[in-house]
């Protein structure tokens, strides 16, 4: 167990380590600045000079983020009133409409979760297409792609642009 000197002396290079580091942050020349005083009892060890200047480890004070402590324990009545409050309560949702594609509930605003997983499969299909008929990213012309499916024609208008044509029915929800 520590003594109460040992204490102290950590306390003293504590706050002589603090004040050096205010007076460093605020910009002050050590030299002229007033040292920083501590009214103790004469019976108390001096330190000498020599011990001061010597580096010592970082102390058991040295780490302590010291906070502010409450006076009172809140009672249970307060800590229930808190916990429970009414903007803490789930909200019920009243912007929830079924899909008009298929069925499923969804947000009024947001996007149907089962029709874009539909979406995002068949966009990986198109794209495993592209990549067979290219055969890789970097070797795509820079014009507009059309996606034609099984028995559909081509128009006049896609005559100039890149076709890809996918053996299978086009979806229904897949409007072109």
């Amino acid at each position: 167990m520590m003594n109460l000197s040992g204490l102290f002396y950590r306390l003293r290079c504590s706050l002589l380590h603090i004040e050096s580091r205010l007076l460093q942050a605020a910009g002050i020349d050590r030299q002229l600045a007033p040292p920083l005083a501590v009214n103790v009892p004469s019976h108390w060890p001096q330190i000498q000079q020599e011990q001061q200047n010597s580096e010592q480890p970082p102390g058991i004070l040295d780490s302590i983020l010291w906070m502010a402590a409450p006076k009172k324990r809140r009672t249970l009545e307060v800590n229930r009133t808190r916990r429970r409050a009414e903007e803490k309560h789930v909200r019920v949702q009243v912007n929830i409409e079924p899909c008009q594609e298929c069925g499923h509930l969804k947000q009024k605003h947001i996007l149907c979760g089962f029709c874009y997983a539909k979406v995002s499969k068949e966009t990986a299909r198109i794209r495993k297409q592209i990549l067979e008929m290219e055969g890789g990213p970097l070797r795509a012309p820079a014009v507009e792609t059309v996606v034609i499916y099984e028995s559909e024609t081509l128009s006049q208008q896609d005559k100039d642009k890149r076709i890809v044509e996918m053996p299978r029915k086009r979806p229904l929800w897949f409007s072109q």
